[in-house]
């Protein structure tokens, strides 16, 4: 029941936005909050409880359903989810001052909460397309809001990219549920794909893998997402580090290793092409990322880069590399929304955007400036803190593999640190050690309010935590990585 009100929920609250209209911004914030955070406690009551039955919204057939059953994945998946939205809402009441638009902005932002969290809850793949598709059409909408014509572009671009993507990952959908029936979910592969000829099976896995891949922002289906930064930066904190490209990174990981299953793939040229792919989006990325002048399109790129980490993982196709992956997700979404959120309080406080801009900075806003600094170091995987401890679990599995293709792996982890050093330390050092040009800039702090704050040494508080008592995790995920 609670996974059914924890969807239902935000859809109700956006309905109300959408029918009330509140004139005063504050009603707007209070009911959006509340109805984000009930959502929140009931996926958390839902994570508390046992489960495991399954909840049928809509049968098609008799094998073919739409319907919500939470497994491990799905647990970890909706429990970062739900700690994170909350403190994205809030920081993004402040932000929104200077963009206006608040009930349809946080209408669609509480849709996507939504979508999200039934991506999360899906039993089978034909559950996960039917929403999958629907949160590319609810983030269409935070995407070209203000429709501006760089927005409305950024807009067309993102579902260009979306629908083709999902072309692709249909076809891939109606092959496994052609072999398998309904398709439900199953940890190791669902039996009747066994009987299918790799012939047609491996193509069609490499075909979902580019897919449901496009969200994730694999090469060569990525440059949707630098173009969607214009968005505003809650919006671009959520695409970036929990709503569509996690949700990208999800869907293939539910299609390797819970529809096709890493038996049936492992060994073959489909792994090796998938392999190969994530390789190259984890090096084109930091190295686009370094070249990158302006401040979120960088992080963009960061995280082309870094989502091709987890599907590294995933595409090892062992326990171990599923494990270093999902640890890597859940570890990057909470340092790439801290770190975007950084950026947007620079940009909506400053109206500085690119990287030279930020010279000297922590003079006029330090406590922007420190956050700033803390996450980059997490990003980087400076020891012990939590992007060190993912990557090595993914360069311990990448060895462990035995295969050419994991010596590479670990190479190409070696040079992204290095690269991922050169774009996210050097600025921030720069907002340190370099003159501050004040051109423009009042003599006072330019550090956010509490809004924007709050969520801030929240998210470090969380990092912090994460890098000295990670045994809760990692043992979840041994539970259910296997």
């Amino acid at each position: 029941m609670m996974l059914l009100l924890s969807v239902l929920a935000p859809m109700l609250g956006a309905a109300g936005l959408f029918i009330w209209r509140p004139r005063n911004r504050k009603a707007c914030h209070v009911w959006t909050f509340a109805w984000t955070l009930l959502t929140s406690l009931c996926v958390l009551a839902a994570l508390l409880t046992k489960g495991g039955q399954a909840i049928t919204l809509l049968k098609l057939t008799t094998n073919l359903t739409v319907s919500f059953k939470l497994d491990g994945l799905g647990r970890l998946f909706s429990g970062m989810v739900a700690i994170l939205w909350p403190l994205a809402t809030l920081y993004a009441f402040e932000y929104m001052e200077h963009e206006g638009g608040d009930n349809h902005f946080f209408g669609f932002y509480m849709l996507s909460y939504s979508m999200t969290l039934a991506i999360a809850y899906a039993e089978d793949m034909m559950t996960m397309y039917v929403f999958y598709e629907l949160l590319s059409l609810s983030t269409l909408f935070l995407v070209m809001h203000g429709m501006k014509a760089k927005n409305v572009h950024a807009g067309r671009k993102y579902m260009y990219y979306m629908l083709g993507g999902a072309a692709m990952g249909f076809m891939s959908m109606m092959t496994v549920i052609h072999f398998s029936g309904g398709a439900n979910f199953f940890y190791g592969g669902i039996p009747g794909l066994k009987l299918a000829p790799s012939a047609l099976i491996l193509p069609m896995f490499v075909l979902g893998f580019l897919g449901f891949g496009a969200k994730a922002a694999v090469f060569p289906l990525h440059s949707w997402l630098p173009t969607a930064g214009v968005a505003p930066t809650p919006v671009t904190a959520l695409l970036h580090a929990v709503a569509v490209v996690k949700a990208g990174v999800f869907a293939v990981i539910r299609m390797s290793h819970y529809a096709y299953g890493a038996d049936l793939i492992r060994g073959s040229w489909a792994q090796a092409v998938c392999l190969i792919l994530a390789l190259v989006s984890i090096v084109y990325g930091s190295s686009m990322a370094v070249r990158e002048p302006h401040m979120k399109r960088r992080l963009a790129y960061s995280t082309m880069s870094n989502l091709s980490y987890v599907l590294l993982g995933a595409m090892l196709l062992t326990p171990a590399g599923l494990k270093g992956g999902l640890l890597h997700m859940v570890y990057h979404a909470f340092m790439k929304i801290t770190l975007f959120s950084c950026v947007g309080a620079i940009m909506v406080k400053t109206g500085r955007s690119y990287v030279q801009e930020v010279r000297g900075m922590a003079k006029k806003m330090p406590f922007i400036m420190g956050v700033l600094a803390f996450a980059a170091l997490c990003l980087v995987g400076v020891p012990p803190f939590i992007g060190f401890q993912s990557k090595w679990a993914l360069a311990v599995a990448a060895v462990n593999s035995g295969d050419w293709l994991g010596v590479a792996s670990v190479a190409v982890l070696l040079v992204s640190a290095v690269l991922t050093a050169i774009y996210m330390l050097i600025p921030t050092i720069g907002a340190y050690a370099a003159p501050l040009d004040e051109a423009g800039l009042e003599k006072n702090s330019y550090d956010p309010g509490w809004q924007m704050k709050a969520p801030l040494l929240i998210l470090c508080a969380a990092m912090v935590i994460l890098t000295f008592v990670s045994s809760p995790l990692n043992n979840f995920l041994t539970g259910f990585v296997k």
